[in-house]
């Protein structure tokens, strides 16, 4: 009898408990279809214009999200990477591949990859001087919006500033690299002698056009202009075989060379050998760049026309925002950068 007992109580245990999962169930349920009645109810009251301001905001979301963190549009302002990039070239970058920040100029996620000799590569300009965390913010946020087409970061003249940059990561940790009349050659580490930079891109395939503006032949008129612009700077007469010297070449005004200023400071440096200035320049461009463990030497592909590594020095790794990925705009230029 008292087995039966039992039998009938956890029957009616289960009964009890089936039917409470039963309400439970039916009342979420009721609770859902009723909120989604509510929700296209208020759908339809809604203005126009709210609803378009939502699709924007949520759009404009969706176009921030993917620029920070995966891809996202530049435009190119100078001619230090022709010929792989032309002036006013739209561009997609790879913020993925190397680790994106976390917010716009703060930290950077972790990534398993890191920048490798040859990648065109885009970084914080080492010499850019901020406008302050917010204003910097607004500007990102602003040009990733537009797709690169409004830059309201600008100098007293109008133009953009240079914010970031793009260039070849050209050396890498434990590089040497040195100038010879504007030809760069490296010795790799543990090694003990140098090689042409161009015959070692030949022999791995790298087939990206180094530019040169200065002719071989231009050197001698380039150095005589050099030394003529240090005796005039110290108020000295330059001597008539120099201007002589100069008149015999013709080279580009408005080239950045390295060969003009190491024979500038050259001059300066016996004028003035007491003014560590003028000797630690000329001992840095005659011994070359050596590039530390953890940063890469980025360079313009115009070597004759380009502010790099060769003026402000290697740039730590953790600076590199991304890596070129293609050229979009305009038509007839679209393509991979290589």
């Amino acid at each position: 009898m008292a087995s039966k007992q039992v039998t009938g109580f956890s029957d009616a245990a289960a009964f009890n408990f089936f039917d409470t999962v039963q309400r439970i169930t039916e009342r979420a349920l009721t609770r859902r279809a009723r909120r989604k009645r509510l929700h296209k109810e208020k759908l339809r009251k809604k203005h126009p214009i709210i609803d378009w301001i939502e699709a924007f905001v949520w759009a404009a979301g969706m176009v921030l999200l993917a620029n920070q963190y995966a891809v996202q549009a530049y435009q190119i302002p100078s001619g230090s990477m022709i010929d792989t990039l032309e002036i006013g070239d739209h561009i997609f970058v790879n913020k993925l591949v190397y680790g994106p920040e976390a917010l716009p100029g703060v930290g950077k996620l972790p990534s398993i990859w890191k920048p490798s000799r040859n990648d065109v590569i885009i970084f914080d300009n080492p010499a850019y001087i901020s406008n302050g965390a917010a204003f910097d913010i607004a500007q990102r946020i602003i040009y990733m919006l537009t797709i690169s087409i409004v830059d309201i970061d600008r100098d007293e003249n109008g133009r953009p500033k240079a914010h970031f940059l793009i260039k070849r990561a050209a050396g890498m940790g434990g590089d040497r690299f040195i100038n010879q009349d504007g030809e760069m050659y490296i010795k790799f580490a543990g090694e003990t002698r140098f090689v042409s930079e161009r015959e070692y891109n030949a022999a791995r395939g790298w087939n990206h056009h180094i530019s040169r503006l200065i002719q071989p032949g231009d050197y001698p008129a380039l150095k005589a202009a050099a030394r003529a612009s240090a005796y005039s700077y110290i108020g000295v007469e330059p001597p008539a075989e120099l201007l002589s010297a100069m008149e015999r070449g013709r080279w580009p005004r408005f080239v950045n060379d390295i060969t003009f200023d190491t024979t500038w400071n050259e001059v300066l440096r016996g004028a003035y050998p007491h003014d560590g200035r003028y000797t630690a320049v000329y001992a840095k461009r005659t011994a070359g760049w050596y590039v530390p463990q953890g940063r890469v030497l980025p360079l313009g592909d115009n070597r004759d026309n380009s502010h790099d590594g060769r003026y402000f020095g290697p740039v730590k790794k953790t600076k590199v925002l991304g890596k070129a990925l293609l050229k979009y705009w305009p038509p007839r230029r679209m393509g991979s950068i290589k």
